[in-house]
């Protein structure tokens, strides 16, 4: 049977090279499973959404398919410009990052669409493997203490001394975050924030503070890395 009437469309300048096309096809659409992957693996937070992973997969081939189509075909092409001037893309992305896999599969798209095989596949290697370097080393966050405790001191101020030393045995940094104090009160509220040089001696900390005279109402907090917005 003759299909010569199903593929005359498909021809421009040149006749289209098929055997390259679905190989362009292929390689966006496995770098899309690599790019989709890696965001599964780093990926932290509320705004995790199935739809999102799944349009990685897809946006690499459609896009390849696109620089396909207007490479073969400048009529097709301004035709494709006005159907993307119509369509707006109304997704809000809430992650910064996922705009850079977007943008990541996007180019990856673009590249195996224009026969860039090599280029496709080196880009998809480094970028995940980029991802997975920032996840894995926790890169920008900014752990600065441990844990803040807090505790009333009943003695004079002049003698916090002998509790900073105490403080010093236990951590590389310690922070007086809060000290308050007011007529009519007996004593001080203390709040001090820790870099301890052991995370895992908490509770030691907490008993020899609280058999340390004047100091009572010792309570801690584990803190968490500096929260993003």
């Amino acid at each position: 049977m003759n299909f010569d009437w199903l593929l005359q469309g498909d021809y421009g300048s040149a006749p289209p090279n098929w055997p390259a096309m679905v190989l362009g096809l292929l390689i966006a659409f496995g770098a899309g499973q690599v790019i989709a992957w890696v965001y599964m693996l780093t990926h932290s937070g509320l705004s995790y959404s199935r739809s999102f992973v799944n349009s990685l997969i897809i946006m690499p081939t459609i896009v390849s398919l696109v620089m396909m189509v207007l490479s073969n075909n400048l009529i097709t092409a301004f035709g494709m410009m006005a159907v993307f001037a119509i369509v707006r893309f109304r997704n809000i992305l809430r992650d910064t990052l996922d705009t850079t896999y977007v943008l990541t599969t996007i180019v990856i798209g673009m590249a195996t669409g224009t026969q860039k095989y090599a280029s496709a596949i080196i880009g998809c290697a480094l970028v995940a493997l980029a991802m997975l370097y920032l996840w894995y080393t926790s890169f920008g966050s900014r752990h600065r203490y441990d844990v803040i405790v807090n505790l009333h001191w009943a003695r004079s101020i002049k003698e916090l001394g002998e509790l900073a030393r105490l403080l010093d045995r236990h951590s590389w940094k310690a922070h007086l975050a809060s000290q308050r104090s007011h007529e009519g009160y007996e004593g001080t509220d203390l709040s001090y924030r820790l870099l301890l040089r052991d995370s895992n001696r908490v509770e030691d900390l907490l008993n020899e503070l609280r058999q340390v005279s004047g100091v009572s109402r010792v309570t801690s907090m584990l803190a968490e890395d500096e929260s993003e917005l």
